[in-house]
């Protein structure tokens, strides 16, 4: 058959359209997506985002979204168009956990009836007791097999296959002649082995589910920094409120004192100090006035300053560190988890083996009726279970372990990558750094002026007042008497003291102090008041730990580029300074480039495109929301030791992992071969299936005390 001619595409004239693709199952999809829909006549290329169940097709703009749906569903995918960056499959996780409550509830249940028969019940009481298992499990696999059940469907309709083909098949075929065997009055059925299967099952894909969100997570905790709307002026000067997603360009904006910005734009009046630390990192407001850029989502931290809108709603600033970290996360999200790797030719192998086996008995003239017995019985016996839990089992026992040390591991994966991490990037003020500013010496002030500083220092939220106001109040300082206290922005405060002027503000006779102070008493001179920010207790040791363990520090800081080479030159590691979020996201990528599994740690929201874009991911429990939500794990305290703990266990934790795939091959290794020889009941099965699990998890067990 002859595929139509392409449409001719020119790179200006290509449009982009998202479409949310929950039925995204397993790493296969990713080519099948991609491939498939580049064959498209008009379609340019496609982008897959696995872990937010997303798709961003490049295309015609005549190619219209109905064609592009159809396009989806001739692969098999059910694909529904998404308007901005936020925008996922909502409710899975929902739907899922009330599947997987349903069938936890009714396998507790049949089990109970099950050990009845298992004890040697017989005649109308086993019939009974069948009975009642059947009552309870034909509704629960139509209800709990649903998620199953429809992407098999699909797939099966566009003639390819997925893993809920055979997955489906198993539950449908064991369901099936467990119903047969009670209305034929037979001495077993399997309906508890069905229902738990999908239990397991139910449970890994809610898992993986709620993984996706917290994946969405960062980037709408990112989105909410900016503000709900604005005082906009019309030409007589007066104002109205304005929702954000009505601003356009060209508007003119009031923002007061305290607000957030909600465009970026160019100040006109007014002269302010605005914390940018969302975008640069910096922890110092900077001071700007008429002619000045500034930008979405920044704290005006002073005066009221009118300004005129240049960019508004996706074409902002911070809607761009947004799209960043979504697209950032496409590597992380085409990271195939061990448990996916061996279920791909664990699971066809597996239904491989049942079908020759029922074949083979037939041959034999075993009869469909005995054939049958011993494929359920092959099936039940290699039931996943303990593959599924070979990985599940030895994350959630170290998760457990570090959660102790101060770690949250927000995701399994995310041992398996903590594990190959061999470089590691920080950022600097808030993460090598403890983020508050602290006087390095406050010996030059006398008890006098150190009172005067300190009364000026309350009346001020700046960070270096703060900062100066708990160290003098610690020191058991007694604030002076000041009046007339008034506040310039980027200058600093002033007042009245016993009929003399006095000043605390930024330095005048040392231009390169800088993160200092200075304190002015009438005609006196000056006196510095210098700030650092400490690094924190354990840096330097936890950078030897890295660097023992095989992953090499670096700093990348939106921070001043000297502040940075000296934090740098006194880790001996490499340091660079003046980064803007697409710059770190640049050498992240870079590195990656070269091979290298980058672990990134950060805790800025201009950290949140490279947390997403590292091989693995940490942020301090002090990070922005963003961050702590694009992160795959958060550690707490002022301690930096955690993210050496956290490469240590995730080792041993694959380790343990090894080890248990190693047992449930064992295990397969000598019963298949009797599964398949007839010499295996589905009970014995089941019990055999169990025991493995058992096994596989006790061997995780032993991880409790690994995390040092």
């Amino acid at each position: 058959m002859n595929r139509p001619a392409r449409l001719p595409i020119t790179e200006t004239a290509l449009g982009s359209s998202r479409f949310a693709v929950p039925g995204m199952r397993c790493a296969g999809c990713i080519a099948k997506l991609e491939q498939g829909l580049a064959a498209v006549p008009g379609v340019a290329a496609a982008r897959v985002n696995f872990t937010a169940r997303q798709v961003e097709v490049s295309h015609d703009p005549a190619l219209d979204t109905p064609a592009l749906v159809k396009a989806f569903a001739a692969l098999g995918f059910e694909a529904n168009p998404i308007g901005d960056v936020l925008a996922g499959p909502e409710g899975e996780a929902r739907t899922l956990v009330k599947a997987l409550a349903v069938a936890g509830f009714a396998a507790m249940n049949i089990m109970l009836l099950s050990v009845s028969v298992w004890s040697g019940a017989g005649g109308i009481t086993r019939d009974l007791f069948h009975w009642l298992s059947a009552l309870i499990a034909l509704p629960t696999v139509a209800y709990a097999g649903r998620p199953f059940f429809r992407s098999a469907a699909q797939a099966l309709k566009a003639r390819r296959t997925n893993m809920d083909v055979p997955i489906s098949i198993g539950v449908i075929l064991a369901t099936a002649l467990s119903l047969f065997e009670t209305i034929t009055h037979g001495a077993h059925a399997y309906f508890d082995s069905a229902v738990m299967l999908l239990f397991f099952l139910l449970a890994g894909r809610w898992l993986d589910a709620v993984m996706r969100d917290r994946a969405r997570d960062g980037v709408t905790a990112l989105l909410k920094h900016m503000a709900a709307g604005a005082l906009i002026l019309d030409e007589d000067g007066k104002g109205h409120w304005t929702r954000a997603e009505t601003i356009r360009p060209g508007m003119t904006m009031l923002v007061a004192a305290g607000e957030r910005l909600a465009a970026d734009g160019i100040i006109l009046d007014g002269r302010s100090h605005f914390d940018q630390s969302l975008i640069t990192g910096e922890a110092m407001p900077v001071a700007i006035g008429p002619g000045g850029q500034v930008l979405a989502g920044t704290l005006n931290a002073g005066d009221a300053v009118t300004v005129a809108v240049t960019a508004a709603g996706a074409d902002t600033g911070i809607a761009d560190i947004a799209r960043l970290m979504q697209d950032a996360g496409q590597g992380r999200s085409r990271y195939i988890r061990i448990a996916d790797r061996a279920a791909r030719l664990y699971a066809p192998a597996v239904h491989t083996l049942a079908l020759l086996s029922f074949a083979g008995w037939m041959l034999a003239g075993a009869g469909w009726h005995e054939s049958l017995l011993i494929a359920v019985a092959v099936l039940i016996i290699t039931c996943p279970c303990a593959l599924g839990l070979a990985v599940p089992a030895a994350q959630i026992v170290m998760a457990g372990a570090l959660m102790k040390k101060g770690v949250l591991i927000k995701d399994g994966s995310a041992l398996e990558r903590l594990a190959e991490a061999d470089c590691a990037v920080f950022d600097k003020t808030g993460t090598l750094t403890l983020g508050h500013p602290a006087p390095l010496d406050l010996s030059a002030l006398g008890p006098v002026q150190a009172g005067i500083a300190l009364a000026l220092a309350q009346c001020s939220r700046h960070p270096l007042s703060e900062a100066l106001r708990t160290a003098l109040t610690a020191a058991g300082t007694r604030p002076e008497r000041v009046t007339l206290v008034t506040e310039t922005p980027g200058e600093g405060i002033s007042g009245q003291w016993q009929g003399k002027a006095v000043r605390l503000g930024r330095p005048v006779s040392a231009a390169g102090a800088g993160m200092a102070a200075a304190l002015t008493v009438g005609d006196a001179p000056e006196i510095l008041i210098r700030f650092v920010d400490p690094l924190r207790p354990d840096a330097a040791e936890t950078i030897s730990a890295l660097a023992a363990l095989g992953a090499p520090a670096r700093i990348l800081s939106g921070d001043r580029p000297d502040a940075v080479a000296d934090i740098g030159a006194s880790l001996a590691i490499p340091a660079r300074g003046g980064l803007l979020p697409a710059d770190k996201l640049a050498e992240v990528r870079q590195l990656a480039d070269q091979g290298r599994k980058v672990l990134m740690v950060g805790d800025g929201l201009n950290d949140g495109p490279a947390l997403a874009a590292g091989h693995v991911s940490l942020a301090p429990g002090s990070a922005a929301d963003a961050s702590r939500n694009a992160a795959d794990a958060v550690f707490l305290g002022a301690s930096l030791a955690p993210v050496a703990i956290a490469i240590r266990a995730a080792r041993a934790t694959q380790a343990i992992v090894r080890q248990n795939f190693a047992l449930a091959i064992a295990y397969n290794a000598i019963a298949v071969p009797l599964a398949i020889a007839g010499q295996v009941t589905p009970l014995i099965a089941a019990l055999a299936m169990s025991g493995s699990s058992i096994l596989v998890v006790a061997n995780a067990l032993r991880l409790k005390g690994a995390a040092r």
